[in-house]
């Protein structure tokens, strides 16, 4: 096997390992590039169906092509699809983009807050109607006890100290300091009742094996990464008001790698176009303490 088949064989054993080992999980879906390689990599686990409901946090900022694409894609694939939003921060204009609260508030009340109480069954939450393709209150408001998660070690620094599975208290807290060993491919699935999981399959995925699995796959993704002739595009995707493009000619995934492969990007963050990430010093450690993805 070359080096993305072993990756691909590593995540697929982990999905089904996690699928297995828990009730009641969740796969989180940014629709961003790295959670829709893990979407596909779900699909390839379980034969081209994906037996666990999908979850987008809807911030009511995404950029809207985001949308789209994550709904055409929901009713192409027959996809569980669900989404959470914080309605009453929305509705009381608590955000950065009303100017009430900063950058690092807002993604609390919209981020954090929203999938904490997405995940718990507290808050509503909406479920596709395939048949009129169309949202509607969900009527199961069962608590996720696991989340799969499409993070990678080397996209940004708190995300290197995470397990493949990792541990959160019944808040969602993450102690960084109190994360169980993995030796080899033994994971630890035995946790005490109460605990919430986090399941990272991408763990050691890297940005150019993302696109070269992207590239071999043909995997769709949103036309934002590639540059539409202004000599900009997307490297990270986000909320509208603290997302910006980077400058890059890549058109296509083909360029996108040879950008990649020739270190363009090697002394700059790829994160480096979401401004919250300055604004928690620098990393999300911070946020993802208490439940951020």
């Amino acid at each position: 096997m070359d080096h993305l088949d072993q990756l691909e064989s590593k995540s697929v054993h982990i999905l089904r390992e996690a699928y297995s080992s828990f009730k009641n999980l969740g796969m989180l879906w940014s629709i961003g590039k790295d959670s829709t390689v893990l979407l596909w990599l779900a699909r390839k686990a379980f034969f081209g169906h994906v037996p666990i409901p999908l979850i987008h946090i809807d911030t009511n900022f995404k950029i809207p092509e985001m949308i789209e694409y994550r709904d055409k894609l929901a009713l192409k694939w027959n996809l569980n699809m669900i989404y959470g939003q914080n309605e009453k921060a929305l509705r009381d204009k608590q955000t950065y983009a009303d100017g009430k609260v900063d950058r690092i508030t807002c993604c609390r009340y919209l981020k954090t807050d929203a999938l904490k109480h997405t995940l718990d069954g507290s808050w509503k939450r909406y479920r596709m109607n395939h048949a009129a393709g169309e949202y509607e209150v969900d009527k199961n408001t069962e608590a996720f006890t696991g989340v799969i998660v499409g993070v990678r070690a080397d996209e940004e620094g708190s995300r290197s100290k995470e397990r493949y599975f990792s541990p959160r208290d019944t808040e969602n807290f993450w102690d960084v300091g109190d994360q169980p060993p993995e030796f080899w491919n033994q994971y630890k699935t035995d946790f005490a009742p109460g605990t919430h999981l986090r399941i990272h399959p991408l763990l050691d995925w890297t940005e150019l094996n993302i696109w070269e699995y992207i590239k071999r796959e043909n995997i769709p993704t949103v036309s934002l990464y590639y540059d539409q002739g202004e000599g900009k595009r997307y490297r990270s995707l986000g909320c509208y008001p603290c997302t910006f493009p980077i400058e890059s000619k890549a058109r296509n995934v083909d360029e996108i790698i040879e950008e990649l492969k020739t270190g363009k990007f090697a002394n700059i963050a790829e994160r480096s176009g979401r401004a919250q990430d300055k604004e928690d010093g620098g990393g999300l450690e911070t946020l993802r303490k208490d439940g951020y993805m």
